[in-house]
């Protein structure tokens, strides 16, 4: 129960309402409309808008040397911050991406590598 209601807060499957193109109209009747579903829609960020905006997030943290920030680096191991930092990185991710990371796999994002992963996969991220 527990993994299908985790499953359930992380889908979304928008609707969209598309015009058949005459030469499919026999097959669907005469002005017929189909609906075609998705799980990613049109406003999702690519691989690399979400790679720029969360190296952009984490550079801008103030504890943060910024060249010293790559999308493979290690919060605590490379730029030397705390998990009370780690903590205000991933709440700045969150408000960045307009969306909410469990506090279970809060605790897990403590690399740029994994926060892209993770809000890349994530439905919600806007």
């Amino acid at each position: 129960m527990a993994l299908r209601a985790a499953i359930l807060r992380h889908v979304r499957v928008p609707v969209q309402i598309l015009a058949v193109r005459s030469s499919e109209r026999s097959l669907f009747g005469a002005g017929s409309f189909f609906r075609s579903m998705s799980s990613h829609g049109d406003d999702r960020p690519t691989k690399d808008e979400v790679t720029e905006r969360v190296l952009s997030v984490v550079k801008d943290f103030p504890k943060v040397d910024p060249s010293k920030v790559s999308s493979d680096v290690h919060f605590q191991k490379d730029l030397g911050l705390d998990s009370l930092d780690n903590v205000e990185i991933v709440m700045a991710l969150e408000d960045e991406f307009k969306l909410q990371i469990p506090d279970l796999e809060a605790d897990k994002i403590d690399s740029t590598h994994l926060a892209i992963e993770y809000i890349y996969n994530h439905p919600m991220a806007g």
